[in-house]
């Protein structure tokens, strides 16, 4: 590496201008990734749930349903609203009761099973869908009809709901708040290293470099085609706060070196030659920690996974290429702007940590327990339109369908159009009587004694009747993802398969049944196969099965007392915090352990004495890990103070606490336990202590 290092430092020029020239087709490649705001699109295709999704979608339509409730308006103006919504191009019906009834007949006349459907108080339901199940071609209606809405003299009184809408409201929030979140992740980052690094002008170039890193990440995220809002929203906090590490790792190294030698590529070379075996150890771990997301059967795992690692490497590659020449070029510029730091030299604390590392162990145990009980005892939830902002109008408009219409969630029975009308009626029945259902729709009850068959409008029955498949809607009072609900719909699902055992029970409570099963299972895999992957790199690192032990279990202490935090302040995070946090909590941080193990182990090698050795390796390292770890806390924390979305603020602000919390631990407890078992590394880890090749000064 030492020669890979001159090369770089000789040619940093030619370095910057390269950089400089690939930023111009990253510019264009990465706006054309598309996003995905639907997480429960990211099951796997093999759940009856997604069969039963794509059957309404492909021929039902009714992915694509938008509900429009309309308050205090008289029958003319309701129906000339309607046929306004039905000319917007892409709409396929506009469904009310005038398609089944003659809307002059009193509600009070009506069927129950029909007023209850389009009728609630003092405000009517109409059910509209598109004719595509193309995303950007229904924002794009979602958008027409929000026009129309707002230039209507009744505005106030409209209300616009459904999947469609919420997706399109997520996105224009995200698309207005992603700009603040790097904004603002930026400007912090600056101000702490500003405070924590010895030159004014350095946290500037630190965070250059890291913009060649994110740019270049998401320009390469076209050969994905489609990553969802959650990664695109974290990717560039993470990358900056995670791959910053490499950098400061990098200006505090050549910053010594410079002390070693005049010839300034000479330093470099040396200080990118000492460097990369942290750099190489560290970005591995978190690749790995990374990567372990991909196992997830939630297709959103391989997306996060698949993007945040290629950004670790994508780091690394310009730490050790960009951030050298540009610390080259600048070293004038570097050394006219020293300045004092706020950090300490940690002489004290580096010695008490040493003399008292009985304590921390005694302090290791104690947190053991109340930590592992809060976090198996921390409550998610997984419905994600609880992730959005109340005052959103599309969350006012489903928070009304809910109360008024009892439509909390909507499960949806498709059958067999073969299946004879007096056992489809008959199931209705049954399924009326199941606790928690408000309302049973299906054709068959349509048409009952009331309604002549003749009456019902073509919509109507295609929207019941399509395909070879007969639908019934059942609206229910219990939340998606509850016990309650996910118990229901077992009943639910045993009465449809006594009549139809080809029979599927589909919508958002039967797909996030199924987003709770996976997520136990994909929490449990994730977590496994992130802890033995990195626990191996490690033990390749240093050639040791205990240090691995001993640096996993102290980052996996760590990651539990951050998971306890909601649960003693009884909070409720979301189900996707429980899979994530681990493996970017443990790839992250781990960092921090890998370098002080490194600089202990550096350190014996000068004298016998242990306490010494770390005093020392403490003394050297604790400011890069105090830098590293606010630099990630103050990216993160500061996207997660700004966002307006629950999901987002709350992964935010976990892995921004993770980061204090990791960083605490390995300055207090992995010092103990590396010193409490230094005889048994010693004695079971491959040159533990064995002289290095020395690096040599000159001018060669």
């Amino acid at each position: 590496m030492r020669k890979f290092g001159m090369l770089i430092a000789k040619n940093r020029i030619l370095v910057i201008v390269i950089s400089v020239v690939l930023l111009i087709p990253s510019l264009y490649f990465m706006n054309r990734t598309e996003v995905n705001y639907d997480i429960l699109s990211y099951l796997p295709g093999d759940l009856d749930s997604t069969k039963g999704q794509e059957i309404l979608n492909d021929v039902f339509s009714n992915g694509t349903n938008i509900y429009l409730i309309l308050e205090a308006m008289e029958t003319p103006d309701i129906l000339a609203f309607k046929k306004t919504i039905k000319q917007i191009k892409g709409i396929e019906s506009v469904l009310w009761i005038d398609d089944i009834a003659d809307p002059s007949i009193p509600n009070k006349i009506l069927p129950e099973n029909l007023r209850k459907i389009f009728f609630s108080k003092n405000s009517t339901m109409m059910i509209v869908t598109a004719s595509t199940i193309d995303t950007e071609e229904v924002a794009g209606i979602t958008k027409q009809m929000r026009t129309i809405i707002k230039a209507h003299p009744q505005a106030a009184n409209i209300y616009l709901s459904g999947m469609p809408v919420l997706l399109n409201d997520t996105s224009d929030l995200m698309f207005a708040e992603t700009n603040k979140y790097v904004a603002a992740a930026g400007l912090l980052a600056i101000i702490i290293m500003y405070f924590t690094l010895e030159s004014t002008f350095v946290p500037l170039l630190l965070l250059i470099t890291m913009g060649f890193t994110v740019l270049y990440n998401m320009a390469t995220n076209v050969m994905i085609g489609e990553i969802s809002y959650i990664t695109k929203s974290l990717v560039i906090v993470l990358q900056i706060g995670v791959t910053m590490d490499y950098s400061i790792f990098l200006y505090h190294r050549f910053e010594e070196e410079k002390t070693k030698t005049e010839d300034k590529n000479i330093a470099m070379a040396n200080a990118i030659s000492n460097t990369f075996v942290s750099i190489a150890g560290s970005s591995l771990t978190t690749i790995a920690g990374f990567l372990s997301l991909c196992a997830m059967k939630l297709g959103l795992g391989w997306d996060m996974g698949i993007v945040m690692a290629k950004g670790v490497i994508i780091g690394v590659l310009t730490v050790v290429t960009i951030l050298p020449a540009l610390l080259l070029i600048f070293n004038s510029l570097i050394e006219k702007g020293c300045h004092r730091t706020l950090l300490p030299k940690f002489q004290k604390l580096s010695l008490f940590v040493t003399r008292n590392y009985k304590v921390f162990l005694i302090l290791l145990i104690v947190l053991l327990g109340p930590s592992i009980y809060g976090e198996r005892n921390t409550k998610v939830y997984y419905n994600l339109d609880e992730s959005l902002p109340r005052e959103m109008e599309s969350v006012i408009a489903l928070e009304k369908l809910r109360n008024e219409y009892k439509m909390t969630t909507v499960h949806m029975i498709i059958t067999s159009s073969k299946l004879p009308a007096f056992e489809v009626a008959q199931m209705a029945d049954e399924l009326g009587h199941v606790d928690g259902i408000d309302n049973v729709i299906c054709y068959e009850k349509m048409i009952g004694p009331g309604i002549p068959e003749s009456f019902i409008s073509k919509d109507i029955k295609k929207m019941f009747k399509s395909g070879g498949y007969s639908l019934i809607l059942l609206n229910t009072e219990y939340k998606s993802g509850s016990v309650i609900g996910n118990n229901q719909l077992d009943i639910i699902n045993e009465i449809v398969k006594k009549f139809d055992l080809y029979s599927i029970v589909a919508g958002e409570g039967a797909l996030t049944r199924d987003l709770v099963t996976i997520a136990d299972v994909d929490f449990r895999n994730v977590n496994i196969l992130s802890i033995l992957s990195i626990f191996i790199i490690i033990g390749i690192l240093f050639t040791s099965f205990i240090i691995p032990l001993l640096l996993v279990s102290t980052i996996e202490l760590a990651i539990m007392m951050n998971m306890a935090v909601p649960y003693y302040t009884n909070t409720t995070i979301p189900f996707i915090a429980s899979v994530v946090i681990g493996c970017i909590q443990l790839g992250a941080t781990v960092d921090y352990a890998i370098l002080l193990t490194g600089r202990f182990r550096e350190e014996l090698e000068t004298t016998e004495d242990k306490d010494e050795a770390m005093g020392k390796a403490l003394k050297n390292s604790i400011g890069s890990i105090v830098t590293s770890s606010f630099t990630f806390f103050g990216a993160t924390a500061m996207v997660g103070i700004l966002s307006s979305m629950d999901i987002i603020k709350t992964l935010c602000v976990m892995i921004a606490r993770g980061a204090l919390i990791s960083m605490a631990v390995i300055i207090l407890i992995l010092p103990s336990l590396l010193l409490a078992f230094e005889g048994i590394i010693a004695a079971t880890t491959i040159n533990w202590k064995s002289k290095r090749r020395k690096v040599i000064y000159d001018k060669t």
